[in-house]
């Protein structure tokens, strides 16, 4: 009997091993709640310190600070306990890199990321996708906003009973971050971005907008803007494989309701995600790119449920079809370095659009009882299911071509600190340096009213190009093209494009003259200007009669002075030399 009991012990011990070891002992706080329930940061944390220890395929790291003065973690899970990007490039892995809680009051990604990494440990089928795929994730971006916890921030969405705000500490929005690079979050993050090259990045967030059937909608990079290699084999396998088993699982999706007019019905535009967006930044490295958005009139927990299924789903095909994508991306790489041109800006292509499957609620209009007159509510009465035109082709309304190298003066230090922190490679002068260069002038931009994302941000930018000799200091900043990373180098360079350096206002100093005249001291000097320089003489004659009314006294000495030896040369002038 003694012998039978110690057996039995034996026998315990072993199910309570394995007990352990499948993960059952790591409930998450998500499962410990009702359902409507996110967990908070510090629990979050904690969960993933207890998976760290429990399984030792798994590493929580700090990957630098955020705003607030809190880590911003990475959680690691490689079977190959390596734990490093060249490790797993070295033995053929794939990586694929979710990002949770950029919108801490959009949680489902945290809590889906939660279920998905113990799933991956601790279920055999699912641990197997790890044989040949690192998965990192990222359990909460936006530490500073997770922690104003409240429940009435989003408004308009149907629980959780509590989470996070949209702005971190510095009230930025983190998804318009990338490309600026303003915060500590968006700085450490970048940092492990560059450092992994990841083959596929996942983004997790919530919808707002019209009210449909579909749980989950999805934000694939756009194709067009990715190389043909990386965009066309989304286009056309990856994403559709998506949309099938979603479909097959219970929750058939469809792209981001990003409507043509105020109703779905009609019809959908595909969004253009530009470099200050997570997708838009990782398309500039041929990185495929998806972004989650449930919808935010579900209860919390289908839009848990279908974020872990897309997730899952997204680890098991890359798992699969990984080593296809990996060889595309090298391709892409090598065609990027060896690229002419490149597009600064887009829009869409509306000679082409494409049909998708849409399930609907009928709009209707009924009296407001809080201003009394017409409102639109959506029928769930009523759902439909038809088929709407899909405008998701983008064309190139702006282009440069590539030339061999930029020269940055460094005084720009906040460019040159952006380089360094997207891991940028360039070299500095030896010697002082006298080079005859291309120059771009603003010669007209438009900026927002108001400050966007702590900056006044420039659009519809005009320049024009002047070929000029320059003298360049010992410590200057020579940045080469002819890398994989060209199309990060000329889209934050050239200052026409959507979101370069110059966009966010980092180059805003020569957009400032700096001398000018004294008009009663200044009437003389012109008066000596016509009288001794004929050519000048006839083309401010031609300037005046080509104006619609008489030029002012003060416009007509401002056009002698800025076409004049006087004006100082490097007003609005981009302070980069364009080396070709």
């Amino acid at each position: 009997m003694k012998k039978n009991t110690i057996l039995l012990a034996s026998l315990l011990a072993g199910l309570l091993l394995c007990d352990t070891a499948s993960g059952q002992s790591l409930p998450t706080p998500y499962e410990s709640g009702n359902g409507n329930q996110t967990t908070t940061y510090d629990d979050c944390i904690a969960w993933y310190r207890k998976l760290d220890k429990t399984y030792p395929q798994a590493r929580l790291d700090s990957i630098g600070l955020t705003d607030i003065g809190r880590p911003l973690h990475l959680v690691i899970l490689d079977t190959d306990e390596a734990f490093n990007p060249e490790a797993a490039r070295k033995s053929g892995k794939n990586i694929v890199f979710i990002l949770n809680g950029i919108h801490p009051g959009e949680p489902e990604g945290i809590d889906a990321s939660m279920l998905l990494a113990r799933n991956l440990l601790s279920n055999p089928a699912q641990k197997n996708w790890l044989r040949n795929t690192v998965v990192l994730i990222v359990p909460v971006f936006n530490v500073d906003g997770s922690l104003r916890r409240n429940s009435h921030s989003r408004a308009n969405q149907n629980g959780p009973e509590a989470y996070g705000f949209r702005g971190n500490s510095r009230n930025l929005d983190l998804n318009r971050d990338f490309a600026k690079l303003d915060s500590k979050n968006a700085r450490s993050l970048v940092n492990a971005l560059r450092h992994w090259d990841p083959d596929l990045f996942l983004d997790t967030h919530t919808t707002n907008g019209a009210d449909y059937q579909h749980v989950m909608t999805l934000i694939a990079s756009q194709k067009d803007k990715m190389h043909p290699a990386v965009g066309h084999w989304m286009n056309r396998q990856f994403t559709p494989a998506l949309y099938t088993a979603m479909a097959q699982k219970g929750y058939p999706m469809c792209p981001y309701v990003n409507t043509e007019h105020e109703l779905p019905d009609s019809g959908l535009i595909g969004f253009l995600e530009t470099p200050r967006y997570s997708t838009g930044y990782t398309a500039l490295f041929h990185t495929a790119g998806y972004v989650l958005e449930t919808h935010m009139l579900k209860a919390y927990e289908p839009r848990v449920k279908a974020t872990l299924e897309l997730l899952s789903l997204c680890v098991s095909k890359i798992s699969a079809e990984g080593h296809i994508l990996r060889q595309l991306r090298k391709e892409a790489k090598i065609a990027s370095a060896k690229a002419d041109w490149f597009a600064l800006n887009w829009q869409v292509d509306r000679s082409q659009a494409d049909t998708i499957d849409f399930q609907g609620f009928t709009p209707a209009y009924k009296t407001s009882q809080v201003h009394g007159e017409n409102r639109l509510y959506y029928d769930r009465q009523q759902p439909w299911v038809r088929k709407l035109h899909y405008h998701n082709h983008y064309k190139s309304s702006d282009s440069v071509v590539k030339p061999m190298s930029y020269l940055i003066p460094q005084a720009w230090t906040e460019v040159i600190d952006r380089l360094d922190w997207n891991r940028i490679p360039y070299r500095r002068l030896t010697q002082d340096s006298t080079v005859t260069a291309e120059f771009y002038f603003i010669t007209d931009y438009q900026s927002t009213r108001r400050p966007y994302e702590g900056h006044y941000l420039h659009y519809n930018i005009q320049t024009r190009v002047e070929k000029r000799t320059q003298t360049f200091r010992k410590g200057d900043v020579l940045v080469s093209t002819g890398t994989e990373n060209d199309r990060f180098v000329v889209e934050m360079l050239e200052p026409r494009g959507v979101d370069s350096y110059f966009s966010w206002g980092f180059f805003d100093g020569v957009l400032q003259q700096k001398e000018y005249f004294s008009a009663y001291v200044f009437e003389d000097t012109a008066a000596e200007l016509l009288r001794n320089d004929e050519d000048l003489r006839d083309r401010f004659e031609a300037w005046k009669s080509g104006q619609p009314t008489r030029p002012t006294p003060a416009a007509q000495l401002d056009w002698i002075y800025r076409n004049s030896v006087y004006y100082e040369g490097t007003a609005q002038m981009y302070p980069v030399a364009i080396l070709r």
